[in-house]
């Protein structure tokens, strides 16, 4: 079996909302797969396509998709550890379908990812894992950190 990366394209769209849908689903939270498919998601990601703020890469397989990772640099103040750092890459819309896991198809996505990091000049790199990922990230050098979250309304 032949995988390909591509970098993703604002034609993805609907493969990326797809994409985050399933991700949400496997991991067995209903209403953020239901948002993946909201209008208010789907012109986000839209528009941070057509931007160039979300690029990416998707996987084929004899030129059917079968994952992908979204990527993005967003503004970071300094922190005690690297007071120099003033972005960070963020990964979101890690997928790989079911019928294609295992075969190190997240392993070379997250590798194009860190590669695409490191040409845009940025060191440090975020994402929220599911507990069923979290042991492919550990692996390859991913640490938890300490986040919370709160609703303001």
């Amino acid at each position: 079996m032949t995988v390909t990366l591509r970098p993703v394209a604002p034609s993805d769209c609907d493969l990326i909302c797809r994409h985050r849908h399933d991700m949400f689903q496997a991991a067995g939270d209903q209403e953020a797969a239901k948002a993946a498919f909201s209008p208010a998601y789907r012109n986000w990601q839209e528009n941070a396509l057509q931007s160039g703020a979300y690029f990416g890469f998707i996987a084929e397989v004899v030129g059917v998709a079968v994952g992908g990772v979204g990527l993005m640099v967003i503004d970071w103040p300094p922190h005690h550890l690297h007071p120099d750092v003033l972005q960070r890459g963020y990964v979101l819309n890690v997928f790989v379908e079911p019928t294609h896991r295992g075969k190190g198809i997240a392993k070379r996505l997250m590798a194009a990812s860190d590669d695409a990091f490191r040409a845009r000049g940025i060191t440090h790199a975020v994402l929220t894992a599911t507990d069923q990922a979290r042991p492919l990230y550990e692996r390859d050098g991913w640490q938890q950190t300490a986040q919370m979250a709160k609703e303001l309304r």
